[in-house]
């Protein structure tokens, strides 16, 4: 007979305020204030009580860093949208390389000379390479003729 055993991750919010402010060595009002903020919002309780993670926790440190090395919470806030941009954004990337690995084996087939070449086609037009030529602009001069 198998027993299904809860094994907590990272993101499984099981920490209440006062366990959470001591691992994160901050005084639980100072959390209460980053929930405010909106800098570490931890999940809740059916009796609104803060649940925290693993995963909070660790942003909590890492909030108290920035703080402590002179950045403002309006600041901190703002480099943990970006942070969170970044992750999103690497995880599209991500996904975005397996559609490329996985339509590439497509695209060779359908233009072998492309593929033996290292380039791709154009879409809807067999043949046409894309290549990497770098074209500089630059706007021409000013016609003196039609200044007079």
């Amino acid at each position: 007979m198998t027993h299904d055993r809860f094994r907590p991750d990272d993101l499984t919010p099981v920490y209440a305020i006062s366990v959470a402010a001591q691992i994160a060595g901050l005084h639980p009002q100072t959390l209460r204030q980053y929930d405010r903020l909106g800098l570490v919002s931890p999940d809740r309780t059916g009796g609104r009580n803060r649940l925290y993670s693993l995963h909070d926790i660790a942003r909590l440190r890492e909030v108290a860093r920035m703080s402590t090395e002179g950045i403002n919470l309006a600041g901190i806030h703002r480099i943990l949208a970006l942070e969170s941009e970044v992750d999103v954004l690497r995880s599209e990337v991500g996904f975005l390389r397996a559609e490329v690995q996985r339509l590439r084996p497509g695209l060779s087939a359908r233009n072998p000379a492309d593929s033996q070449a290292g380039l791709g086609s154009t879409p809807g037009r067999t043949g046409t390479t894309i290549g990497t030529a770098v074209v500089v602009w630059r706007p021409r001069p000013a016609d003196r003729d039609r200044s007079h």
